[in-house]
């Protein structure tokens, strides 16, 4: 038994980076943990018992034995840029990546897997491939959202 509630934690790191970014305009290197966190708390993952290279989290349930890459995203209203995710590490030895978007509150938006081989494939026809880069709308496409926040009635 630990000390720490795990959830409670990730509440205030969540807070604790949307205030800095409101001061400073700056992020807080928290999103991929907090992407983590939320992708097997929603998708119903565990942490591998061993390191695995590239895995982040192994499915359960009708999931069991995949292996998945974790990545997230906060999509920040003032940012004009098109939105990125990170490098898939292609060397790792995952099955699908789930892509978790926050908004700037670090809240779950949306979480949307795709598979190593469709990725892997989509990869191939940038020009150049700029090192396993590909922007949020491109990996959207790609592929299927997995949960979705219910929508807030105005």
């Amino acid at each position: 038994m630990t000390a720490y509630d795990v959830d409670k934690l990730m509440a205030e790191a969540r807070r604790l980076a949307a205030d800095y970014h409101k001061a400073t305009g700056l992020t807080l290197p928290l999103s991929n943990e907090i992407a983590r966190h939320d992708a097997m708390r929603l998708l119903d993952l565990q942490a591998p018992a061993e390191a695995i290279a590239g895995v982040d989290a192994i499915g359960t349930g009708e999931r069991a034995a995949l292996k998945f890459q974790i990545k997230g995203r906060v999509l920040f209203e003032e940012s004009r840029t098109r939105q990125r995710v990170g490098q898939l590490g292609f060397d790792g030895q995952w099955d699908i990546v789930v892509l978790v978007l926050m908004n700037e509150e670090y809240q779950p938006l949306e979480l949307i897997e795709a598979s190593r081989e469709t990725l892997s494939a989509a990869l191939a026809e940038i020009k150049p491939n700029k090192r396993g880069a590909m922007t949020v709308a491109r990996f959207r496409n790609l592929g299927r959202v997995v949960w979705q926040a219910e929508k807030q009635a105005a």
